[in-house]
């Protein structure tokens, strides 16, 4: 997925919503991008996160 062209997608839908208005097929479509947008990051980060591990554990007592 080309992430610049669905962000320049997704500020496009917003500017033209917050002046215009959007169609109801626009509105769709910026919930799909939205959607499609925050799957991405969410698996980045869990990929992130699933590469962590501890390195300096606490002793225990």
């Amino acid at each position: 997925m080309d992430y610049s062209k669905l962000i320049a997608r997704i500020n496009e839908l917003a500017h033209k919503k917050k002046n215009e208005g959007l169609t109801e097929a626009e509105l769709a479509e910026q919930k799909e991008l939205y959607k499609i947008y925050l799957a991405g990051i969410r698996k980045q980060l869990k990929a992130e996160l699933d590469n962590i591990e501890v390195v300096d554990e606490l002793p225990q007592s």
